[in-house]
């Protein structure tokens, strides 16, 4: 039986701190922030095949916070795309599974990590789709940080001005990024506005409610591409690391390992 959502987003969550704790690498609270959302699209929104990978009928997920790869890893394994045993070479030389996300790994779309670049692709998709009279949905998938990058708002204004309504957007608005607050280091708000300005649909909702998450996500508005404000708690599940910068880079010691563990199987 599948799992429901929640219990994917924890599993997930579990998954990924063991990877980032064995392969001592970083972005555990990227991973932990958009747990729920990859649960969501993965659980039920998208339309995908783990047996057929390049089905032709697939909508298209792109991730572009790559840096977050972890957990996308985690919910390709968990959703059939490969072996779950092969989440234990992550971050290891000469492993598929690297510390940003790779097209070689079954199920994963596009390379990314270079901040500022998959927006611009799933326009291209979204625009090709259309052309082709192909009815697939086009997701990309943002961190707020990431928002800074002049790239983004470029392909934001062509998808407006293409009215390309098979494109949506989530952010992953956690208010943290690399080097600070996003409030600090540029603010972005007010953001649902201008998204407005650039004739999107905007909707916000919290970015860990599952049935907000299922009902933005599954609707589209006719005549213009659409953006879900997730709003978003780094490191979302374990306590020491909710809105904490420092777990943007490090990983967890195996004595919070455990506690990590611990808080995360105590979600509801």
């Amino acid at each position: 039986m599948p799992l429901s959502t929640r219990d994917l987003a924890r599993s997930i969550r579990l998954r990924s701190l063991h990877m980032v704790y064995q392969a001592k690498a970083s972005h555990i609270g990227s991973c932990l922030s958009m747990a729920d959302i990859l649960a969501v699209l993965y659980g039920g929104v998208t339309h995908h095949d783990p047996l057929r990978p390049d089905w032709p009928e697939r909508d298209i997920l792109l991730v572009s916070k790559g840096h977050a790869a972890a957990i996308v890893y985690a919910v390709l394994a968990e959703t059939g795309y490969f072996d779950p045993a092969m989440l234990a070479t992550y971050g290891q030389n000469g492993s598929l599974l690297q510390g940003h996300l790779s097209h070689h790994v079954p199920g994963v779309e596009l390379s990314t990590g270079s901040l500022g670049h998959a927006l611009s692709v799933g326009c291209g998709l979204a625009m090709a789709a259309r052309r082709d009279g192909h009815k697939r949905r086009i997701f990309v998938i943002v961190s707020d940080g990431e928002l800074d990058e002049g790239s983004n708002w470029e392909a934001i204004l062509f998808a407006g001005h293409h009215a390309l309504d098979n494109l949506t957007v989530i952010i992953d608005y956690n208010k943290i990024q690399s080097f600070g607050s996003v409030k600090d280091v540029l603010d972005l708000e007010p953001m649902a506005d201008k998204w407005k300005a650039f004739r999107w649909h905007a909707e916000e909702v919290d970015g860990h409610d599952h049935a907000a998450l299922t009902r933005s996500l599954s609707g589209r508005a006719a005549g213009m591409p659409g953006v879900v404000i997730a709003h978003t708690v780094k490191g979302k599940g374990v306590p020491f690391m909710e809105g904490k910068l420092e777990w943007h880079y490090k990983p967890p010691s195996s004595e919070l390992l455990q506690q990590a563990i611990a808080d995360i199987e105590a979600m509801p």
